[in-house]
């Protein structure tokens, strides 16, 4: 299973003097499994890339794959597509609407025409991969903490049972805490149900921590797609264009700059502190 997109433009309000190109020439493979970051500043593409993936835009030209299939063919099945390409919005619980957590998270399994019995298996399974407390299904999901809402929004997804998460800014708004948490539940269900993640975010060192590969969007166009040392090697570009490094990176490249012979490659605080420790031990 597999995502590719071949020679992808999409051009917002053609044909208008509001005209503008928001994707240019994009050609991109995800294969199924993988955990893949997508970065870019305010206005890159990123997120009218991603509303692509599942069919919530069509492309001006180019070709969309969804497992050797063709998106865009006529009789393509859109709504097979959504339920195997689960799309999470940023701020997803503004979507919440339900009476209480159960119900809210119900609502996609029902939509697929299971039975009430399979869907509310399916949610609590879902509630339960997303680690919330069994004591929270009969409550009103607005009644709940910010961290608590984006699991809730999340597991209403993973109910459908997708084949590929896509998440924009998942942790957009909660605190460091609630970043890590919602994260780290992301890669144990990305390691568990061997889902693909499609992960969106301005944090250069969550991307880092998380993402097998990287994928730079810059000006509707790929600027890099890669592993994230080699991505983050190119930090001083990334600079050039309103992006940046993780932390680490800038703490590696100055610490040899003072003649400690570290690896500048590290991209996180495990790597890092395993390159200083060694160093530290044969000096």
């Amino acid at each position: 299973m597999s995502i590719k997109i071949e020679h992808l433009n999409y051009v917002y309000s053609e044909g208008t003097a509001y005209e503008k190109q928001a994707l240019k020439d994009i050609c991109l493979e995800i294969p199924h499994g993988e955990f893949v970051g997508v970065i870019g500043h305010t206005g890159s593409g990123k997120s009218t890339l991603i509303q692509h993936l599942n069919g919530l835009i069509r492309a001006t030209s180019g070709a969309l794959y969804y497992n050797g299939e063709n998106i865009y063919e006529d009789g393509y099945n859109m709504k097979a597509l959504r339920n195997q390409v689960g799309l999470v919005f940023q701020y997803p619980e503004h979507q919440l609407f339900e009476v209480d957590v159960l119900s809210d998270v119900c609502f996609g399994p029902k939509n697929q025409g299971l039975s009430k019995e399979e869907c509310e298996k399916r949610a609590r399974e879902a509630l339960k991969l997303v680690g919330l407390k069994e004591k929270y299904y009969d409550a009103s999901p607005f009644e709940l903490s910010g961290g608590q809402k984006r699991r809730v929004a999340i597991a209403g997804v993973l109910a459908m049972e997708p084949q590929v998460l896509i998440l924009d800014e998942p942790t957009a708004g909660l605190d460091p805490k609630g970043r890590d948490e919602i994260l780290d539940q992301i890669a144990y269900l990305h390691k568990k149900r061997n889902l693909t993640v499609i992960l969106v975010s301005h944090s250069m060192d969550d991307i880092a921590k998380y993402a097998d590969r990287i994928i730079v969007m810059n000006q509707g166009e790929v600027m890099y797609n890669d592993v994230p040392k080699k991505v983050f090697a190119h930090y001083k570009e990334l600079e050039e264009v309103g992006l940046a490094a993780p932390q680490v990176t800038y703490i590696m490249h100055e610490l040899k700059a003072h003649g400690l012979n570290v690896n500048t490659e590290a991209t996180t605080i495990e790597e890092a502190a395993d390159s200083i420790m060694e160093v530290m031990a044969h000096d």
